[in-house]
């Protein structure tokens, strides 16, 4: 197809998504709470690090963003009794076979492989769970899926992190099909806007660098639609 009548197909469903996203609302965290049982309420974050957000080829300013909504949301739910808060991460090897496709990045044992700062600085960090990943997908990050299993009592899940058409996506949609596969009725993924995001690499400066170039904006807009059209739930923030 020529871009021409591509773009002029495609434009109306563009401005509905624009205009969607628009319109999304906020989210008392009291909604989110089921059968006046806070401990109903589990939040994981993904790769909320060094390496997404200020140091290293990945890094972007965009994910640095999210880091203080993400810390406040974290004080506001611990403030409300949740306790089930998990971090997965990216920590991989020196010869992760992932970095055929991404530069190499996130290594274990550097800066870029840590918790953003803001996250360790919480009083109770100790008491949040970190697991390691080496792949975007959290669903095959080892303890990951054993640490969900053992928490039958959460029926709704926050999502929160970067990036949000890759790890983000992959750790929401795990979420929302494994209980969807186990016939898990009321089981809710909530993803507040304001608390995820995802790299910008213009055309130019990716042909420059021979690289694929990335949209930001419309690429994060596309996978919160993605998201929406398979039941996660897709609010602007989640407010006290």
């Amino acid at each position: 197809m020529q871009i021409e009548p591509f773009i002029a197909q495609s434009k109306p469903f563009i401005e509905w998504m624009l205009e969607w996203q628009a319109g999304l609302k906020p989210l008392p965290f009291e909604s989110l709470i089921q059968n006046n049982d806070v401990q109903s309420v589990g939040i994981v974050s993904v790769d909320v690090i060094e390496g997404f957000c200020s140091v290293g080829p990945l890094s972007s300013p965009r994910v640095n963003r999210i880091v203080e909504p993400i810390t406040k949301l974290f004080t506001l739910a611990w403030e409300c009794g949740v306790r089930d808060i998990a971090l997965t991460q990216d920590t991989h090897p020196e010869d992760a076979v992932e970095f055929a496709q991404y530069a190499p990045h996130c290594i274990r044992g550097t800066v870029e492989s840590e918790t953003v700062a803001a996250f360790k600085a919480l009083p109770f960090f100790d008491q949040l769970t970190v697991i390691p990943k080496n792949s975007i997908s959290s669903g095959l990050a080892p303890g990951f899926q054993e640490w969900v299993s053992a928490r039958p009592q959460v029926q709704t899940w926050v999502v929160v992190g970067d990036c949000t058409d890759l790890c983000t996506h992959q750790l929401a949609m795990y979420l929302r099909l494994l209980a969807n596969q186990q016939q898990q009725r009321g089981v809710r993924v909530v993803l507040p806007v304001n608390t995820v995001d995802t790299y910008d690499m213009p055309v130019e400066t990716a042909k420059t660098l021979g690289i694929p170039p990335h949209d930001a904006e419309f690429l994060h807009l596309v996978f919160l639609y993605n998201m929406m059209l398979n039941g996660v739930e897709i609010v602007s923030e989640i407010t006290p």
